[in-house]
Parts: structure tokens; sequence; C-alpha cells
């Protein structure tokens, strides 16, 4: 059982206030440290893929910090697969508000990249976590006052199931917090392939 002398340092390479919450809920008291990537500048065949190789780009720049060497780096990023094709955060607006509109009374697949690079051994490992989304059928007037409250803009899929647009999400098959952002059992997952108990993380 790790001490709290030798406890491993966890670092999130991520902005997203609801990933790190996620991780505090469960007990991991983990650091940030913002990766920087050009999100626009990756590609990838599928939004299943993109959603990984944005993981795996993010998690490599932070473990390439020298802040953040001997720490277990964790990188994420989420789209939403519609159509076969993957949606970030929408540029505005306008733009939200045609995807409301094209979303409702439809399923989409939440799709999480994770990696993890533990920078003391310089072993990385990945995975997707998918989440099937049913969407509610949200008046236009609702559409437009989500749109305005402005929360849309800043989360993949332009949606998020602890903010405003909960009462517009029917259902969910699979990961709750992997909607959110992070998938907690794929964390675990990962973290015991790096040999790391998630348990020896709690503070």
């Amino acid at each position: 059982m790790a001490g709290m002398t030798d406890q491993r340092r966890l670092v999130l390479g991520s902005a997203s206030p609801a990933r790190l919450g996620l991780l505090r809920q469960a007990g991991l008291a983990p650091e940030v440290i913002v990766s920087g990537v050009d999100e626009d500048a990756i590609t990838a065949s599928t939004p299943g893929e993109l959603a990984l190789v944005l993981a795996e780009a993010k998690a490599a720049a932070v473990a390439a910090r020298p802040e953040a060497a001997g720490a277990l780096v964790v990188g994420c990023d989420s789209v939403l697969e519609l159509d076969g094709e993957a949606y970030g955060k929408p540029s505005d607006a306008e733009e939200a508000t045609a995807r409301w509109k094209s979303m409702r009374g439809r399923s989409g697949i939440l799709q999480t990249g994770h990696c993890v690079v533990d920078t003391a051994t310089g072993r990385t490992v990945s995975a997707t976590a998918s989440t099937v989304v049913r969407f509610g059928e949200p008046s236009d007037a609702e559409i437009a006052a989500y749109v305005a409250s402005g929360e849309p803009l800043h989360v993949a899929g332009a949606f998020t199931l602890d903010g405003r647009s909960a009462p517009f999400v029917e259902a969910i098959e699979g990961s709750h917090g992997n909607v959110i952002g992070l998938s907690l059992p794929l964390l675990r997952r990962l973290l015991a392939e790096l040999g790391v108990s998630i348990t020896d993380l709690w503070v």
C-alpha cells in the first residue's frame, strides 16, 4: 500500500473543469497542466480514432514537460459521433443551434479517448470509451434558450450531462462519466496495465 510520502503524482493534461471534478469526486487529487495541443491540426479516419489520437497527443505533450517528470499523466479528448461524423465543440451559436436540431430525437455515440503516460517508465497505454446517448426532443425555444446560456459552446457535441442540457438527454448506455469527459472504469483499467492501483492514488 502506498504511503503518503511515496504516492505517485497524477497530472491531468486538460483544462476541462468537468474532468477535474470527476477525478476529485473519485478521491483523486490531480494537478492540471494544459497540453496546448492544436486540435484542429490532428485528423483521423473515424471519430473514435480521432478521440484517441487527440488524447494521445495531449498526454504526450504534457508528459514531455519537465514539470511532469515522474508523474502519471492522463490525457483525454471527447467527440460526438453522429452519422459517422465527429463533432467537437461547436464554433458558434448558429452551429450549436443547428447541431441540436439535428440531434433531437436521435442517438449519438460519445467517444472519449483516454491516454495514460507513466513518465517514470516511459510506458504509454490508451483506449477509447464509447457511450450511446439518446437525445430527447427539446423545442426550438428550449434549444434557443440553451444556446443563449453559452454552455454548448464549451463542450464536445454541444451538450453535457452535468449542466443545463441534462433535461434534454433521455438515456445513455455505458459510462456516465465518459459523457462528462472521462470514464473512471477505463482509467482504472489503464492504470492497472501500468501496474498502478487507482486506490493507491486516493488522497
